[in-house]
């Protein structure tokens, strides 16, 4: 991939690399997708949130920030975009009057209708390489992965992530390495926060 001319005695490692194909794929789907949803409320999350709260019952916006992955006060601030245009009404949860369940209007439904075909657009052309069956396993594959990483939900303890992947190392030396591990855990210095927290 980095040399003019292919070299079958020497493959570029990055072809075989998860994060790099994975990382090419998202970037050009995110690109298209943020052009299909340019005027929509929210842009992909908002829409992602409209698409939770279409399918199945009526929940709380504590239980759509878990099934998505978004800090509740984000979630807020998306919900209240989604309820200026009607897409979204709040109403009280009977069995909890504290909770607010989140019903999708009929607006709402058919704006997603609209939007849902607009990224099977998108989809097509970004799975265009493959034939129909093909494009079929390959959702299939991803939707079986995606949903265990969703069960397991890794990203909650990164440390322990690092530690199941990583072998591991004798403690490093010095006041700078004592540091640096503690109970097998890297300390992250301050002031540099990595962007995953």
């Amino acid at each position: 991939m980095t040399d003019a001319t292919p070299r079958p005695d020497r493959p570029d490692p990055l072809d075989d690399d998860l994060g790099w194909m994975l990382g090419i794929v998202f970037r050009g789907y995110v690109r298209a997708a943020e052009h299909a949803l340019t005027d929509f409320p929210g842009g992909p999350r908002g829409y992602q949130v409209l698409t939770v709260a279409i399918n199945g019952p009526a929940r709380n916006q504590g239980a759509i920030a878990e099934e998505l992955g978004i800090d509740r006060t984000v979630l807020t601030y998306l919900i209240d975009d989604l309820e200026r245009p009607g897409f979204v009404a709040r109403r009280a949860d009977p069995a909890d009057r504290r909770n607010r369940l989140v019903d999708v209007t009929d607006v709402g439904r058919a704006a997603w209708e609209q939007r849902r075909l607009a990224l099977r657009q998108v989809e097509a052309h970004l799975l265009g390489a493959l034939v129909p069956t093909e494009s079929a396993t390959l959702r299939a594959l991803l939707q079986r992965v995606a949903c265990s990483a969703q069960a397991t939900d890794p990203l909650r303890d990164l440390c322990a992530v690092v530690a199941q992947v990583k072998p591991a190392t004798a403690p490093a030396t010095g006041r700078a390495g004592a540091a640096a591990v503690r109970g097998g855990r890297t300390a992250t210095p301050r002031g540099r926060r990595s962007s995953t927290d």
